[in-house]
């Protein structure tokens, strides 16, 4: 099988073309587990395959590392439009992507004949409770800094979702907090029906906050594209960021803009490709 290992803010995939390899459904939850490993496989946050699709350009077929679907991935998907341009599956630099039944549209900056950095439009921001889904306190309709007891200790979150579910939670250190432990309890809190990304955020200024995360399914990962999202709308939500925030990660920055009159959340952010080969 041949794969390429690509990876946005150090958010990392193997990346898979469904269209040349065929894998059968059954066997990927366990394909995606072995490939993932970093000490007995190629290593990665999960599995992309890239299809053809009747209804985008391309289809984004995503798992994390513990084999488990996943419905969007912001820094993923900006790789899978790195992958089909730089390999001439299409020279187009407007094109759309469908994960899980949602298509996402791109722009792609080409430097050198290859893309360097994709603006996703990443579509509208999901408040609802019930459809992100979060059991909401009180049966609000929303889930802004409402309270959550993790381990003894009280959080405020702000629940957004940007094709997945996500708590945003502020805090005055990030860099401290033991996410081996806390993130865990937050993924499999019983207020999450199934399971929840949960982005930790220090607000630096009214343009630039740092972040990091907690995926479910995969763990701690260096950046989070659709944790980004949804850490820019809680921000605004709360009164706390301008329109525009610059989203400082481990791996890296991305830039979020929420459109609020248009309601669209807009992502860019840099995409590379690591290595390729067979296994």
């Amino acid at each position: 099988m041949r794969f390429t290992k690509m990876h946005g803010c150090g958010n990392d995939y193997v990346y898979i073309d469904g269209a040349r390899e065929k894998v059968r459904q059954e066997e990927k939850p366990g394909l995606v587990q072995r490939l993932s490993d970093r000490h007995f496989g190629i290593g990665g946050d999960g599995v992309i395959f890239i299809n053809p699709s009747q209804e985008a350009d391309f289809e984004m077929e995503m798992y994390n590392m513990d084999g488990s679907r996943a419905e969007m991935c912001g820094n993923g998907i900006r790789c899978v439009a790195k992958f089909v341009y730089d390999r001439g599956l299409t020279d187009q630099t407007h094109i759309s992507i469908v994960s899980c039944g949602k298509i996402k549209y791109l722009d792609l900056t080409v430097e050198g004949g290859k893309v360097s950095t994709v603006k996703v439009n990443m579509g509208s921001p999901i408040l609802t409770a019930g459809e992100i889904p979060v059991i909401a306190r009180n049966g609000e309709d929303r889930v802004i800094g409402q309270d959550i007891e993790v381990d003894g200790s009280i959080y405020q979150m702000t629940c957004v979702s940007m094709g997945n579910p996500h708590a945003v939670v502020f805090v005055e250190d990030a860099a401290g907090l033991d996410l081996e432990k806390i993130g865990p309890l937050f993924e499999n809190h019983a207020l999450f029906p199934k399971r929840v990304n949960t982005e930790f955020v220090k607000i630096l200024d009214r343009d630039t906050v740092e972040m990091r995360v907690w995926e479910r399914g995969t763990g701690e990962t260096l950046a989070c594209g659709t944790g980004a999202c949804a850490a820019a709308v809680a921000g605004i939500l709360n009164g706390l960021t301008n329109d525009t925030v610059t989203v400082k990660l481990p791996g890296g920055c991305l830039s979020v803009q929420w459109d609020r009159e248009r309601n669209l959340v807009y992502m860019t952010g840099p995409a590379a490709t690591v290595f390729e080969g067979e296994i």
